[in-house]
């Protein structure tokens, strides 16, 4: 007897003369294989039906309601993931394994709105971020989605559950206009302190400055072309896209750290920051957070705050300094859908109007506060 393809399953004749095709269909809630059995009056026929049931999973158009959440879940992102970026995809691996390893065993077609809801609260009771619950919800309809379109499911239980309230936001650190002035007067003459002095002075991204090669920077130090970030991928710093549309930029430098910038561009490597052991590869995220975080600590009077804080205190100053808000999220990159519509408006001029107010206020000018509080003013 010739061996079965893998696929084919097992087809035979019934006694009372009709034809049954049976194949391995996935497994049940409780581990056991699950097969889906085909019948008809002639061997074509049962063939013909294995054969339309194979396409229409290929295909993403199922009709069996007995499958479990984590095999529907893999179906579901395997169509998806060739639409996001693969550093999404690590996220969405993340976010599936919380969700798998909680109903991943249960049947699509049995979980209900107040499943939903019993697991989200479970999550944050395990403490889970806000954020994490959102991107858990949010995976959660689209799988659900799918099944809905696949008639697997009636509705979307998602979207019956009742939503989370939000926890107060945590309070985003930022230096203080005194520490800021003692970094930028104190850093060390290195790369680390050059590369402290523009994240505070341009808001930049870590990610956005590791990204940069010499040829983003103008020769002056003028300004600082955003087109590419670095991204983990396994474990490894590669170079991929901004965070946003909005992030692809061109920031102005002020006057006073072009120094910072021009100094940066002064390598024959391909980036600015590269692995000490692999030329031409970015430098790792967490490299660079160890070097920042001796640099910062080497400055008397500052508090230690991560890179991101730098970005932060960007935003504070310039809010201090009178700066609009549309100009700030210009400079910065933020893709506040809200917003988006103001950065049209924002000229060069504007922009380096207020570049020109961050580079006065910490100028050497003894009394910073004073410094805003005049700026202030004269907006």
């Amino acid at each position: 007897m010739a061996k079965r393809k893998q696929g084919e399953g097992s087809i035979r004749q019934r006694e009372n003369g009709r034809w049954e095709c049976s194949i391995m269909d996935g497994f049940h809630s409780d581990g056991r294989r699950r097969y889906k059995v085909f019948y008809g009056d002639s061997e074509e026929e049962v063939k013909e039906q294995r054969d339309a049931y194979r396409d229409a999973q290929d295909r993403g158009v199922l009709v069996d309601k007995d499958w479990i959440f984590s095999e529907w879940a893999d179906v579901w992102f395997e169509q998806h993931k060739d639409n996001i970026k693969p550093t999404t995809q690590e996220n969405y691996v993340y976010t599936l394994r919380i969700l798998k390893s909680n109903i991943g065993r249960r049947r699509v077609a049995d979980i209900k709105a107040m499943d939903i809801e019993v697991l989200l609260r479970k999550l944050r009771r395990e403490g889970r971020s806000d954020s994490c619950l959102a991107q858990c919800r949010g995976m959660l309809f689209q799988i659900f989605n799918k099944a809905e379109a696949n008639d697997l499911v009636n509705k979307n239980p998602v979207r019956f559950a009742e939503k989370m309230r939000k926890r107060p936001p945590k309070r985003k650190e930022a230096f203080t206009a005194d520490e800021v002035k003692l970094l930028l007067k104190e850093l060390p003459e290195n790369k680390i302190g050059w590369s402290i002095r523009l994240l505070l002075c341009t808001g930049m991204r870590t990610q956005e400055l590791l990204g940069l090669e010499p040829r983003h920077i103008a020769e002056d130090g003028s300004t600082i072309l955003i087109e590419q970030a670095v991204v983990m991928e396994k474990g490894t710093a590669m170079i991929g896209t901004p965070k946003s549309f909005d992030s692809y930029r061109c920031v102005p430098v002020p006057p006073k750290f072009r120094y910072c910038a021009r100094l940066l561009r002064d390598t024959n490597k391909k980036f600015v920051w590269e692995m000490d052991k692999r030329l031409d590869y970015p430098c790792n995220p967490s490299t660079f957070r160890t070097k920042y975080k001796q640099a910062i600590e080497s400055v008397p009077g500052v508090r230690y705050l991560s890179p991101h804080s730098c970005r932060h205190t960007y935003v504070s100053q310039m809010q201090a300094l009178g700066v609009d808000l549309a100009t700030i999220q210009s400079l910065v990159g933020h893709a506040d859908v809200d917003m988006t519509k103001h950065y049209l408006h924002v000229q060069d001029p504007i922009r380096i109007a207020a570049i020109t107010k961050f580079d006065r206020a910490f100028s050497d000018e003894p009394e910073t506060h004073s410094n805003i509080i005049d700026f202030m003013k004269s907006s």
